[in-house]
């Protein structure tokens, strides 16, 4: 079950990591091996990096032989328009308390 959570928030995990500094596919890879004790296959990774690209969200550089992945300013929005959600949730959800 708790390989399921992370697999169904990567694309959070990974924009979360993407605001502090770029990563490449073998660095999500290894993020998650090291926070989650978990190996995601790098089929996995990239289809959802390259999933995010598409929408927009992150866009691939390449930096000397490997492509480098940045957040972009939509990704940032969303990211962002998430966080807000989530606190007006957590507000919400101590005023049920």
């Amino acid at each position: 079950m708790y390989e399921r959570i992370v697999k169904n928030f990567m694309d959070v995990l990974v924009m979360v990591e993407l605001r502090d500094n770029p990563l490449s596919g073998y660095d999500v890879i290894s993020l998650i091996h090291k926070k989650f004790n978990l190996l995601v296959s790098s089929g996995t990774v990239y289809s959802l990096l390259y999933s995010l690209e598409r929408d927009g969200l992150i866009e691939g550089k390449l930096n000397d032989r490997k492509r480098v992945y940045v957040l972009t300013e939509k990704g940032e929005k969303n990211h962002q328009c998430h966080s807000d959600r989530k606190r007006s949730d957590s507000k919400h959800c101590d005023k049920l308390v």
